[in-house]
């Protein structure tokens, strides 16, 4: 838990080292309030009947009162700014670290539980921060300032506070014993109902479509169910301290008065004796009922220092899961770390030497020994099976992830010497599946920096390229007109021409296209490669495509079989050379037809 407290501003600690010193205050003046109230017990037994004594103990009692409740409000304040400005501080150390992470490690959390430490466990370490810096502050000092001025008063009475607080300790020691275990759960099972949950709302159309409602909701009940049970057994398992603790209240309350009655009676006026010696235990017997009543004032405190304390101990065992597993992305190794090099001596090259890569916890590479080389304005495409490395291999060029062996080199330089900023200015992207953004067409194109300013012109020429104009033209507002979160309100086309475009506006010296010709008609799939190589004859094209027709006029076409290069060449010499390519090319055309097409 203390770990993660290192993540907070240095305002923060000075603001919390001024919180301290409030309390200390604070309790000061509400264990003053038992004093006046003794000091008046004593003038009611006593033969004093100036009222302005009473009246100037009652007046520093109020005066007391003002100031604990001034400092209380002061202490909440900063209190609740703490912890807002804390719970900033992780979250956006979080994201930031997300989105520094390569694909292994957001697969190693999975997305579901990456959002539920990003929201849910910060929210419980923001109320434990909050709280904490209210009563986990107060309670202890307070239960130690309170036991001192009782210390000597009376050791029966002390024997009293000591045993309730001896139960209250032993009470709260077995239930969080059994709690901590089931906090745990919660949150994993709190992953499980946000999985289920994105699953569905992301394959709600599948879902309709195989009539699998029922399916889902059988699942998602199965997971909420198992939620529900954890979260009641915790609840009731912590709803018995409540009782507990007002039961040992009451007890306590009772013992002393009945311990303090005992006390008094012990106490004997003598009937026979002078007046001065009646007086005397008369005023002795009001000494001793102003200490009872005290003492049962300080034993209160010492009983609400421990209530304050289960408060917190009903949250510290879940705030303690949720630190650790925020920890856990904190503290996370990023793979692909970030160089220092930001120049090169070439523009638009790529180069695979030896490159094999594994994927994390997998049992064999997904890619071996792949070589080839691409110099600036060449097409090179990549075909194979399913499964056999091409989309791992376009991550690798686009440094998603680093390679297990070999070097993957850009512009002649290991890829990974270069900074971020310099790779990714580079390389426009366009993943296998389209992603886009709840913003405007605009802001979907013109989406991220690259290393220059973009104007409409650009916009307009990307679109042009990536045959998305006359679609945009006929959408309401054309270029201002809304996109929906994932681009639901577009077709999957349509999708994938703006992908397109916006890699296109970057300006790159490589772009790089995952499958991303898939949802494309035959013809617009051919206008738009012909314009790719026409508009764009200096930019340097890696193509990963499933249909021959995609790629037949790349100059160079390097097929995979199972992660390795089964061949390189043309389209002409790989129908004579290659086996794999043959077969491809064989299932998706006739011989006429590829006759005729060459």
């Amino acid at each position: 838990m203390l770990h993660i407290f290192g993540n907070m501003k240095v305002k923060d600690r000075w603001l919390a080292l001024l919180c301290l010193l409030l309390v200390c205050g604070q309790v000061y003046f509400d264990l003053r309030l038992p004093d006046y109230t003794a000091e008046i017990t004593v003038l009611i037994s006593s033969e004093v009947t100036e009222l302005s004594e009473y009246y100037a103990a009652g007046a520093k009692m109020l005066g007391c009162a003002f100031c604990s409740a001034l400092l209380t409000v002061i202490v909440g304040y900063f209190a609740a700014m703490i912890a807002a400005d804390f719970s900033f501080t992780v979250r956006e150390k979080i994201f930031n670290k997300v989105a520094a992470m390569g694909a292994g490690e957001i697969k190693k959390f999975s997305t579901a539980s990456l959002i539920t430490r990003t929201t849910n466990d910060i929210t419980q370490i923001q109320m434990i921060v909050a709280m904490g810096l209210q009563m986990m502050l107060r309670a202890p000092i307070m239960a130690v300032w309170a036991i001192i001025k009782i210390v000597g008063k009376s050791w029966q009475l002390s024997v009293v506070v000591a045993s309730a607080v001896a139960v209250v300790v032993a009470s709260l020691i077995v239930l969080l014993a059994v709690m901590i275990p089931k906090f745990r759960i919660v949150q994993k099972q709190i992953d499980d109902v946000n999985r289920i949950t994105d699953e569905n709302l992301n394959g709600i159309r599948v879902v309709r479509a195989f009539n699998a409602e029922k399916y889902q909701e059988n699942k998602f009940d199965t997971a909420n169910t198992n939620l529900m049970k954890t979260q009641l057994f915790t609840g009731r398992g912590m709803a018995f301290l409540s009782p507990i603790m007002m039961f040992v209240q009451s007890c306590v309350s009772v013992a002393i008065y009945y311990v303090g009655a005992w006390l008094i009676n012990g106490i004997e006026v003598p009937l026979s004796g002078t007046v001065a010696e009646m007086l005397s235990a008369v005023s002795e017997r009001g000494v001793m009922l102003g200490e009872v009543v005290s003492f049962s004032s300080y034993a209160l405190y010492v009983i609400m220092s421990f209530v304050m304390l289960l408060m917190i101990f009903m949250l510290l065992p879940r705030a303690q899961v949720s630190a650790n597993r925020i920890n856990e992305v904190i503290d996370s190794d990023i793979s692909v770390k970030e160089g220092s090099e930001t120049t090169s001596s070439e523009e638009g090259s790529i180069e695979f030497r030896n490159v094999s890569f594994r994927y994390p916890d997998a049992s064999a590479e997904c890619i071996r020994n792949v070589s080839f080389f691409a110099k600036k304005g060449e097409t090179v495409a990549f075909i194979g099976a399913t499964g056999s490395g091409k989309t791992t291999l376009a991550g690798l060029a686009a440094r998603l992830y680093d390679p297990t062996g070999g070097t993957v080199l850009l512009d002649g330089k290991d890829i990974s010497k270069y900074n971020f900023e310099t790779v990714y200015n580079k390389i426009g992207y366009v993943p296998q599946k389209a992603t886009l953004f709840a913003d405007t067409v605009e802001g979907n194109v013109t989406f991220g920096k690259c290393g220059h300013e973009r104007n409409g012109r650009d916009v307009e020429n990307a679109l042009d390229i990536a045959q998305a104009t006359a679609f945009v033209q006929a959408m309401d507002e054309g270029l201002n007109s809304r996109i929906s979160q994932s681009g639901t309100n577009v077709s999957g086309g349509q999708k994938q021409r703006l992908a397109i475009a916006r890699a296109i506006s970057r300006k790159p010296e490589i772009l790089i296209f995952d499958d991303s010709f898939s949802a494309l008609d035959y013809k617009t799939d051919r206008v738009l490669r012909q314009r790719l190589k026409t508009d764009l004859q200096g930019t340097t094209c890696l193509i990963v495509a499933q249909r021959i027709g995609t790629i037949r006029h790349a100059d160079r076409i390097v097929v995979l079989d199972n992660g390795a290069v089964a061949g390189i060449g043309t389209h002409e010499e790989l129908m004579e050379t290659c086996d794999v390519y043959q077969q491809i090319a064989l299932s998706q055309l006739s011989a006429e037809e590829l006759a005729a097409n060459a």
